[in-house]
């Protein structure tokens, strides 16, 4: 994709793409196989995006200090990072995706400024789902859990899915993970439930996505079907 490899197909020809918030208006994606190749230009379309201000946050929340709990993020941000570059030899996300929760109310869209106690800070990267505690959560797509753990600074309890291809789906601030590290998940399957544990000031699903380094809206997946 514009010039830089990103991978390989499925032995099926499937592969994923994905744009982030800041991606330019358009790309080139080309594919090249024992035949030839082929190139394809995407538009891609500008997003619109909230300001989105919280408040009543613990300090240590948006600014941690002391050497003992910066260190214990720099642990947690290493063992997640092993998550990220998970590339698994799938194409779970052929057949399109379901919502992880059966019922919610959104709260926050993909993207938004934050503004966390008075504080200006980086976007805000997932689509906040509100629900109840202890509302099951469901894993979208088929996928290998790539990152499974409770009790994170930020995050509570986290789970990554990679669905293929390193296009890897987040679940945060669960009160329950019901998975592990290297097992693999249907869609549908319950794989945690909802809390408001780590950086959060009620319970709801933070549900965010990657794709080799990139921040994709994962709300935009939600109905997407299998491409003839």
């Amino acid at each position: 994709m514009d010039g830089q490899p990103e991978g390989e197909a499925s032995e099926t020809g499937f592969f994923v793409v994905g744009f982030d918030r800041d991606a330019g208006p358009q790309a080139v994606i080309r594919v090249v196989n024992g035949d030839g190749e082929a190139s394809h230009t995407a538009q891609i379309a500008p997003g619109g995006f909230d300001i989105q201000r919280i408040d009543g946050l613990a300090p240590n929340q948006v600014n941690p200090t002391g050497e003992a709990l910066l260190a214990r993020i720099r642990a947690e941000a290493a063992r997640k990072a092993q998550g990220f570059a998970s590339r698994a030899d799938l194409d779970g996300f052929k057949g399109g995706f379901i919502a992880p929760l059966a019922k919610y109310r959104q709260t926050t869209r993909f993207g938004g400024q934050r503004i966390l106690n008075g504080e200006p800070r980086t976007p805000h990267f997932g689509a906040d789902l509100a629900a109840p505690t202890g509302t099951p959560i469901h894993a979208p797509a088929p996928g290998v859990v790539a990152f499974a753990e409770t009790g994170l600074h930020f995050e509570g309890g986290l789970t990554m899915i990679d669905h293929g291809q390193g296009l890897i789906s987040l679940y945060l601030h669960q009160s329950r993970v019901d998975v592990r590290k290297g097992q693999m998940v249907e869609r549908g399957q319950v794989i945690g439930a909802v809390g408001k544990e780590g950086r959060a000031t009620g319970p709801h699903l933070c549900w965010r996505m990657k794709w080799h380094g990139r921040n994709l809206d994962p709300m935009l997946l939600i109905g997407v079907k299998t491409p003839a």
